[in-house]
């Protein structure tokens, strides 16, 4: 997982060619007036979803991971706390696997934390299981998928 601020998005475009689509659609955005949905970047390959409403608590959510998209969170209004644990440390025999939403929930607890402000971003990788939506009030936030196969 890397934490950092929207404004250092550039420094990673060179982590898969489809990021140039996702700053593309950064730079031309205004995220903070996007309604809740879901918006097309570049098909299936990238897409942004707009999500609003109430942190689930300071309970721990179950940890979720992903085989096939890479996360981009980027946080708008609230505070939110991401729990993260490498995903090879996690017992994930036999956990049944939407493929069609590239989710499971594993039924383990984070062992480290992150803390998102607006203007801060989480990027997720397929490694990271990660537990999104720790806190306590209204967020808003925008999460960027990146397909990670690769580019034909």
């Amino acid at each position: 997982m890397i934490v950092d601020s929207l404004k250092g998005f550039e420094r990673y475009l060179s982590l898969h060619d489809r990021f140039s689509h996702a700053y593309e659609f950064l730079k031309k955005s205004s995220l903070e007036t996007l309604p809740a949905g879901e918006y097309p970047i570049k098909g299936r390959e990238v897409y942004c979803t707009i999500w609003e409403g109430e942190a689930k608590g300071l309970d721990l959510p179950k940890l979720e991971v992903h085989d096939s998209y890479l996360d981009v969170h980027i946080l708008l209004e609230g505070t939110e706390t991401i729990g993260h644990k490498d995903r090879s440390r996690c017992n994930g025999d036999n956990i049944p696997y939407d493929n069609e939403k590239d989710i499971a929930f594993l039924e383990e607890d984070p062992e480290s934390f992150v803390t998102l402000g607006p203007g801060n971003i989480a990027i997720i990788f397929p490694y990271d299981a990660h537990a999104p939506l720790i806190g306590t009030g209204k967020i808003k936030k925008a999460v960027i998928k990146i397909l990670m196969q690769p580019v034909v």
